[in-house]
């Protein structure tokens, strides 16, 4: 038998070409096919190599990922907008070295998202939604014949809470809870404007500044109230020994001139008005003008002599129009009376409906 030096140099292997392969199992020599020895080296060791493939599906897409596979085998999708669906069929089973791993981003949303098993038995940590951007990358573990994923951190999540985690917007937080009430953006600030919200009980806080005009109130305690107005439409109720009525400020006096029936003017919801002191003849009314801002037609005017000349000896009437009221003053006792009496008034809002 000739020496291996001594053998014809063969230039090229074909697959059909054998190599002699002692077996221990058989105990004896025997023919081993190039083909038969590539699938053992495939099966059992992985190319050191990285496959990078890129690829611009369509709708519906069907990718299976190349074969033979490296080590390291990246499937880049690049469709031109999101997609409805797609499908990566992994590689037959049988031509799967151990341990080989598949890496695929996509740069647009594949809403539906299969990956076809192939052969395998079973992929663990599978996504149903590829987003924007996200990535997923499976092991290949031939003692199981499973796919395994060691990336993808929300492979357990459902697609809500994925799309999230890829792009945290508000919206996508309101789509992942399941719980949430209302619309809108979230807010991170001291003074966040909310419209029309339905607070419930507040316990505590500061309203202040509120500027409300339809704001509903149950028992509120309010304390020292200050403001412009106030409208209620049942009782206001006094149970302490505080009071109702004008606040210092509100008030101002006014002096009659030169006669009993001088106009006077005084633009105030309160005050006094000082009368001349002429003559005033028993079981005689005298009138006289007070222009007041203030009054309008219908209003009220309650009014007392407070100081100056014979208590009881007045009696007082007012009539009220847009802008003024006509007060009559009637000396009510049997003598002539020269006295500059002081009239208190009080505007009060009337109406007739």
């Amino acid at each position: 038998m000739p020496t291996i030096n001594q053998l014809p140099l063969l230039a090229q292997v074909s697959p059909g070409d054998q190599f002699a392969v002692y077996t221990p199992n058989n105990g004896d020599a025997r023919r081993l096919p190039v083909s038969s020895l590539l699938t053992f080296f495939q099966q059992s060791f992985a190319s050191p190599t990285l496959a990078v493939n890129l690829y611009v599906p369509g709708a519906g897409f069907n990718l299976t990922v190349p074969t033979p596979v490296a080590q390291q085998q990246w499937m880049l999708l690049q469709p031109a907008g999101p997609l409805a669906n797609g499908t990566i069929t992994l590689p037959l089973n049988t031509g799967v070295p151990d341990g080989t791993e598949l890496l695929i981003t996509s740069t647009q949303t594949i809403t539906a998202f299969t990956i076809a098993l192939n052969g395998a038995t079973a992929i663990y940590g599978n996504v149903s939604t590829l987003t924007a951007g996200a990535a997923v990358r499976y092991r290949f573990y031939q003692p199981t014949n499973s796919w395994y994923n060691i990336v993808n951190e929300t492979a357990g999540f459902n697609a809500a809470i994925q799309a999230f985690l890829n792009n945290p917007t508000s919206a996508n937080l309101a789509a992942a809870v399941t719980d949430e009430t209302g619309t809108g953006s979230l807010v991170f600030a001291t003074s966040p404007s909310l419209v029309t919200p339905a607070l419930g009980t507040v316990a505590s806080g500061d309203i202040s500044a509120c500027t409300s005009t339809s704001m509903v109130m149950v028992t509120p305690v309010i304390g020292a109230a200050t403001g412009t107005s106030l409208s209620t439409t049942g009782n206001q109720v006094i149970t302490g020994a505080g009071k109702q009525g004008y606040n210092t400020g509100s008030g101002g006096t006014v002096t009659q001139a030169t006669s009993k029936s001088t106009g006077v003017t005084l633009d105030k919801t309160n005050g006094s008005i000082t009368m001349d002191a002429a003559n005033l003849n028993a079981d005689t009314t005298v009138s006289f003008t007070l222009t007041n801002s203030t009054i309008e037609a219908g209003d009220i005017l309650v009014m007392n002599h407070i100081s100056g000349g014979t208590a009881g000896s007045y009696t007082l009437n007012a009539q009220s129009a847009a802008g003024s009221a006509s007060i009559n003053v009637r000396n009510v006792t049997a003598g002539n009376l020269a006295e500059a009496i002081v009239i208190r008034f009080a505007v009060i809002k009337a109406v007739s409906a």
